[in-house]
């Protein structure tokens, strides 16, 4: 596995971290002495690794940019902060795509709502899922076609594990077998990196997770990939074909983090923001950064952001409520 704590002290050394944070009066403007980066993950994780990797590279932004981690609640606790922060620019979020288009559906009672509450600055990063099996489904089985006529064979074998219930990879999964027509059991987990020790073991038939996740077993040999979800091949897999590629185009999703502001945030903020990001993912040892934890660096401009929003909001609810998924409070 990657060691991100090694690449967080390297990449992020000297960021100043606050597990409560405070802004100064006067922040009004970019520039301004302190900005917070909230994220709603512990640190140590992929989220914390981007967050301050790019914070530390926004001076232009802002002379101090503290990255205050909100672990709790999926990720929800971040949003609901920046909800209630003001629109001046000195608060920001970084956050995984789930957070905006697949958790309306999920949870009756949102505290905040991604259309009306913040203002999408810019994409940062995307990696797609990685479809792979483990060493109980037999080396013959080389290909997704080969896997669904095992997973047929095999019912009470065919598992798949993943980052938990009511995510983007369980809801892959469930596609995945309604458009292939076999049987597909998923087995969550608390995280991702949690499913790899039962997939290698065999306690598991197969996983789908963020790439990252097993691509340095797959690179060893200990793991299968069968396809990815992006539109594209992987820089990092060129060999695995993409689920498009195997004949399932609905199926394809590519994940996410981005930056988003509060509601009301002056445009000139959003912009002076927007810009800053994009220079700091033109720099080489940010970009050799994000190669190292298998991420492509993705920005874009904010209305592609924001329509991608809608589309992904919008592709997720008929997904959601044909699995049966009973939306929680």
């Amino acid at each position: 596995m990657i060691n991100r704590r090694h690449l967080l002290a390297v990449s992020a050394a000297g960021l100043a971290y606050s597990a409560t944070g405070g802004i100064p009066d006067g922040f009004a403007q970019p520039g301004g002495k302190t900005a917070r980066m909230l994220v709603g993950f512990a640190a140590g994780g992929n989220a914390d690794f981007v967050a301050r990797l790019l914070a530390n590279e926004l001076k232009g932004y802002s002379s101090t940019i503290i990255v205050e981690n909100r672990p709790g609640a999926a990720g929800r606790f971040a949003l609901d902060s920046l909800k209630s922060s003001a629109a001046d620019g000195s608060t920001m979020t970084l956050t995984p795509a789930a957070m905006i288009g697949l958790f309306p559906h999920i949870y009756r009672s949102l505290k905040y709502s991604p259309f009306l509450d913040f203002v999408p600055v810019t994409m940062v990063c995307s990696f797609p899922y990685l479809i792979s099996v483990g060493p109980v489904v037999p080396d013959q089985v080389k290909t997704m076609t080969d896997f669904f006529a095992w997973c047929r064979a095999n019912p009470q074998l065919a598992t798949y594990g993943t980052g938990g219930v009511g995510t983007p990879m369980h809801f892959t999964g469930f596609m995945l077998a309604r458009s292939a027509g076999f049987e597909f059991i998923q087995v969550p987990y608390p995280s991702s990196a949690s499913a790899v020790p039962d997939l290698l073991g065999g306690r598991i038939a197969a996983a789908i997770v963020p790439i990252d996740t097993t691509l340095p077993h797959v690179l060893t040999g200990k793991v299968r990939a069968l396809a990815t979800t992006g539109p594209q091949r992987s820089p990092f897999l060129p060999d695995v074909p993409t689920i498009k590629e195997v004949g399932y185009p609905s199926l394809e999703f590519i994940d996410w983090m981005g930056v988003f502001l509060p509601a009301k945030t002056p445009a000139e903020t959003v912009s002076s923001l927007d810009n800053a990001i994009r220079e700091a993912l033109k720099k080489e040892e940010v970009k050799a950064a994000f190669t190292k934890i298998s991420y492509e660096i993705a920005a874009i401009s904010g209305a592609e952001f924001a329509g991608l929003i809608k589309s992904d909001f919008e592709r997720w609810g008929p997904i959601v409520k044909a699995s049966g998924y009973k939306p929680e409070d």
